[in-house]
């Protein structure tokens, strides 16, 4: 039997009755958009983060996008992201007409380095958006130090980390905007393409939420030139059934992760690293190995699914290599030609697990 990275399919067969019974709720409803749904789930993200407002839009690019753009980010402006990312990290900075300036990641957590991103302030930074990789957080403290002293605004890429903290404070609740994806793989996960922003500005979130609707507050009373990034009534309800069990799925996750380590310990391989400050929710378990290929190839061979997350950072992608082509990013450059991350999502079962580490045991 193949072993998958992800299942969304499983994760619905578990909650089949309570997701059919609030998909049918909203379509008998008849309310689709900006309905019941969408702000309840608001009030229940924000309230398991500690966040004084929760805005729900279309995905999260959507979320840093409009994120930077509420924080007044524009033209002539950079913003500070990691090399080693998703695109949309960057790409958001993009669209808000700023220009991306990349940082190198810590070695151990594969999180941006704050040290590099120190030495890349300048007067024109207007931000910095730390993302928090696989499901740790960053090194917020040392990061929000450094943004308040120069009055950087901080944007958590949290996509992959809702329900880690670090020192004990929740991701999402360090910066001036948190913003999360619920993309159907994600750990809290919808039946499409679903976002969010958190933040604490009572201003921040009335422009977020004019944003996200065409820039109006009012019908047809339109204060700025807005998006259409309004998240719909059926993924919020099926967003809000899985909110319900996300504790449960976690540890599931923090399960599978244990096992991991136990049956890779004493390998050549590289086990992910928790620095200890914080709670890691483990959207992927990522190992590390100058062999990667080889590895990648045998587990394949045996019907298991890998995930390269990333095979080229950021500044070496088409879209930006030309314009970054002195950039280097040793760290981040090292990283993509190492890492593979594992099936770890909640319904992996032991036997699955044990059959991943007998095959990297083998080839490693």
């Amino acid at each position: 039997m193949n072993v998958t990275m992800a299942d969304p399919a499983a994760e619905y067969r578990a909650l089949r009755k309570e997701i059919d019974a609030a998909v049918h709720r909203v379509l008998a409803s008849g309310r689709y958009v900006l309905g019941p749904e969408m702000e309840a789930l608001e009030r229940e993200v924000a309230a398991m983060t500690g966040s004084a407002h929760a805005i729900a839009v279309n995905s999260g690019t959507d979320a840093l996008l409009l994120s930077l753009l509420a924080a007044g980010v524009g033209e002539g402006d950079e913003v500070i992201v990691p090399g080693f990312t998703f695109f949309a990290t960057a790409e958001a900075v993009t669209h808000a007409r700023a220009t991306p300036v990349f940082a190198d990641i810590d070695e151990a957590t594969f999180n941006i380095d704050v040290g590099d991103v120190a030495g890349k302030l300048s007067p024109r930074t207007r931000a910095v958006i730390p993302v928090h990789l696989f499901g740790q957080c960053a090194d917020m403290a040392a990061l929000d130090a450094l943004c308040r002293d120069r009055d950087v605004t901080v944007v958590e890429d949290c996509a992959q980390a809702l329900g880690a903290d670090y020192d004990g404070r929740n991701a999402c609740t360090w910066g001036a905007f948190g913003c999360l994806s619920f993309y159907p793989t994600k750990n809290l996960a919808a039946a499409g393409d679903a976002g969010m922003v958190l933040c604490a500005d009572g201003e921040h979130a009335r422009r977020l939420r004019m944003l996200r609707h065409h820039g109006s507050e009012r019908t047809y009373e339109h204060r700025y030139v807005g998006y259409n990034s309004r998240m719909d009534e059926l993924q919020a309800a099926v967003l809000r059934v899985k909110l319900a069990h996300l504790a449960r799925f976690d540890e599931a996750r923090l399960r599978n992760a244990k096992r991991y380590r136990e049956r890779l310990a004493g390998t050549s391989v590289t086990l992910p690293v928790e620095h200890g400050r914080g709670r890691h929710v483990y959207h992927q378990f990522t190992i590390r190995s100058p062999r990667r290929d080889a590895i990648r190839d045998a587990l394949t061979a045996n019907g298991i699914a890998t995930g390269v997350f990333y095979p080229q950072p950021v500044h070496r992608q088409i879209a930006y290599s030309a314009a970054y082509a002195s950039v280097s990013l040793p760290v981040s450059e090292r990283a993509s030609a190492q890492v593979l991350s594992l099936p770890l999502h909640p319904f992996v079962d032991e036997a699955a697990i044990d059959r991943v580490c007998a095959v990297i045991r083998s080839h490693a």
